[in-house]
């Protein structure tokens, strides 16, 4: 007869405990899987304009990299892609939140130079145009920026995140329908065959008319500056022969911008402002970007008590009306965004405070709208066309938003030949939202900074130039930030649901953002819907404005309220998003640019 051995016993037990857990965990996974939409990701994901640039986001994301990489990469991807819209000539705000649900901001959109034309402000437009020369252009901060923001959150190496975006401008792409489309509006074509972009055959055939839909682009001498930048980092841009060939083509186009510039330009590092909205908090980025004026719509629109029934009968009309009412007074207050580091001042804190909120709430009569003068009488700024957007959220819980610009479309049309490099024009969003520019200066030494004492014998073997690096790192160079539309955020729900949201097209990203916000989160859309929806536009003069397929018995009944319908005809503007939600990751990039998100 067998001894009995109790731990055999135990031994099966064990491993048949083990194997139950192990097949009520696939279950759970398995239920989970199903509960995702189709089309859905679990993973991680990339919203771009384009999905190129969304599937070269994507790889990084594959292989490794943070959504600081996949993020950057596609950036640089839409700056071939969609070259009218951002490049490393231009700026960027990046809001990201880590793992842990940190939020940071990154600013480093242009700044105004240390010299700049005498009496900027009257070469302003009266009406809508595209400004172009040399006097627009500011201190371009996007591949600073980069650097800032991979040093901090990066995984895979610097060069890496270049490899795709070079390949692309020296092989180049097929000018996409969106791209050709936009080349071929009169307004557009008239611009660009009658620039250097056009007659050094950059977007324009031999004989000087504009490409077409199909037509190849390449960019040879951007794809050389991008290898030399991969290869010896920014520096390279800021203080190296690329910086160096740069400014003399700025010059040589009448510009004021010098290296002193390049060299001090700094990576503005803040909190975000956060903002309750219910059980949602966004967190949004400070002025001088636009974060206050979407936070201002979205607090003012929930005093409403939205809910999907508003888009029925009568009470969507009072929907709109509401919303287009909450657009004129946010117009009445674009002057109170600028920029607090030269202005010493907190103009814009007022946007978010609920007592500011209750007064304007009161002033929103249901019945009726008012003339210009009753929203303040304050003159907003022209519209513009421009920017990029980029959503991303990674594996490990970091979300990137991250808003990109050379300002209005191929920024001021100012080209170097030299580097490949399409300049902004950003100094143009001072216009009707500022009566005076303020230079770029040398200011105090930095009080946060505390040096060690040096004995005697130590500076004598430090040579000049190392010595010099010491003074100047204690030197605080600041250039003023223009006023800006735009507003990358993020919201986080009580319930743990995370959207990471921005949008692109100058003046219209506001309107665009926070309707596709409001559509999502108290209407009931989904997130594809909510951004496909057509807006509503309010421009500089409060003239309301349709986008195409707007409900034509809402656009009646807002008629009979009084709104004066205005004549805009480009609507460019753009959201991408990316939002993640009981383990689900839905991204979304806009149709409107032909984009198409991508993820795993």
């Amino acid at each position: 007869m067998a001894k009995h051995r109790p731990w055999l016993v135990c031994c099966f037990v064990l491993v048949g405990l083990i194997c139950a857990v192990a097949v009520i965990c696939l279950c759970i996974a398995s239920l989970v899987d199903r509960g995702c939409s189709s089309g859905s990701f679990k993973r991680a994901a990339v919203a771009a304009d384009s999905k190129r640039c969304s599937d070269i986001g994507r790889k990084m994301l594959q292989d490794g990299g943070s959504a600081v990489d996949g993020a950057i990469a596609a950036l640089l991807c839409t700056s071939v892609v969609n070259p009218q819209s951002m490049g490393i000539g231009g700026g960027s705000i990046f809001t990201i939140r880590n793992a842990t649900g940190h939020v940071k901001v990154y600013n480093f959109r242009e700044t105004v130079p240390q010299s700049f034309k005498a009496n900027l402000l009257k070469d302003c437009p009266t009406t809508f145009t595209f400004s172009t020369g040399s006097q627009w252009i500011g201190v371009p901060g996007e591949v600073r920026g980069y650097e800032a923001v991979h040093k901090q959150y990066g995984k895979l190496p610097w060069a890496k995140l270049f490899e795709p975006t070079i390949r692309l401008a020296r092989e180049g792409v097929p000018v996409s329908s969106f791209l050709g489309k936009l080349l071929n509006y009169n307004i557009v074509k008239n611009y660009v065959e009658n620039s250097p972009l056009c007659s050094l055959q950059v977007f324009c055939n031999e004989n000087k008319t504009v490409l077409s839909v199909g037509d190849i682009v390449k960019f040879p001498k951007l794809a050389e500056t991008m290898e030399t930048i991969a290869e010896q980092g920014a520096d390279a841009f800021y203080t190296g022969k690329i910086g160096h060939d740069l400014i003399q083509d700025i010059q040589a186009a009448g510009g004021t911008l010098k290296m002193e510039d390049l060299k001090s330009f700094k990576v503005r590092v803040q909190d975000t402002w956060r903002v309750s909205l219910g059980n949602t908090q966004m967190h949004i980025p400070p002025p001088p970007a636009g974060g206050a004026l979407l936070a201002f719509i979205l607090k003012l629109m929930k005093e409403f008590s939205l809910t999907s029934n508003s888009l029925h009968g009568d009470q969507k009309i009072q929907m709109y009306h509401h919303y287009i009412e909450a657009l004129k007074f946010a117009n009445g207050q674009k002057r109170s965004i600028s920029d607090p580091t030269c202005n010493n001042i907190k103009s814009a804190d007022h946007l978010i405070d609920p007592s500011f909120i209750n007064l304007i709430r009161e002033k929103i009569s249901s019945n009726r709208t008012h003339d210009y003068s009753y929203y303040n009488n304050i003159k907003p700024s022209p519209d513009h066309v421009g920017t990029t957007h980029v959503s991303v959220l990674d594996e490990d819980g970091l979300a990137v938003s991250a808003t990109s610009t050379i300002n209005q479309l191929f920024g001021g049309m100012i080209y170097s030949p030299q580097t490949g490099i399409i300049l902004n024009n950003e100094l143009v969003d001072f216009c009707g939202r500022a009566d005076t520019v303020r230079a770029g200066k040398v200011s105090d030494i930095n009080a946060d900074f505390h040096p060690k004492p040096i004995e005697f014998k130590t500076l004598l073997i430090v040579d000049i130039q190392s010595l010099f690096s010491l003074i100047w790192s204690l030197i605080v160079v600041i250039g003023e930030q223009p006023p800006s539309s735009m507003t990358p955020v993020i919201l986080e729900s009580e319930s743990g649901g995370l959207l990471v949201i921005g949008g692109s097209g100058g003046s219209m990203i506001t309107t665009a953002v926070a309707l596709s916000i409001i559509n999502h989160m108290w209407l009931g859309m989904n997130l594809e819907d909510a951004i496909a929806a057509p807006i509503v536009f309010v421009d500089s003069q409060n003239n309301v404005n349709f986008d195409t397929g707007f409900d034509k018995s809402v656009r009646n009944g807002l008629n009979r309220l009084g709104h004066k319908v205005g004549n805009w005809k480009y609507f460019m503007n753009v959201v991408n998003a990316v939002e993640k939600k009981n383990g689900c990751i839905v991204a979304v990039s806009d149709k409107r640019k032909m984009g198409m998100s991508s993820g795993y």
